[in-house]
């Protein structure tokens, strides 16, 4: 019997709490800010109006589990398309890494595994 490959740690939702180049207040603008990865490599995330679909690989940086990702997406505020790259790196139960947009931005951030919401029981 095959054994099955152990899950990635960086697979889930996460919520952004911190990022260095813009305020608390503007990452929660529309949404709760957060970034998710699937095990199928891919996912999506969003901050403030930016927003954009992941296509990302699990690695290693220094021996602690990675995902390096580039992304697709645009800026809801005035519709301007945008792209760019990315990584984030798991230290101490949560994720640190960098977005960095196409000849423009870029921000370190913090994010923390979201919670989980229930679903009411149906009667």
């Amino acid at each position: 019997m095959a054994k099955s490959k152990p899950k990635f740690p960086c697979i889930g939702r996460w919520r952004i709490v911190s990022m260095s180049a813009w305020d608390d207040e503007y990452l929660d603008e529309e949404v709760e800010a957060f970034i998710e990865l699937n095990d199928k490599g891919d996912g999506s995330f969003q901050f403030g109006y930016v927003q954009g679909q992941i296509d990302h690989r699990p690695t290693s940086r220094g021996g602690v589990p990675a995902a390096e990702f580039s992304w697709e997406g645009g800026d809801g505020a005035d519709g301007t398309p945008l792209t760019g790259r990315g990584w984030a790196v798991m230290k101490n139960a949560e994720l640190h890494g960098q977005f960095f947009i196409h000849e423009c931005d870029q921000s370190d951030f913090v994010a923390k595994r979201a919670k989980v919401q229930k679903r009411p029981k149906g009667k």
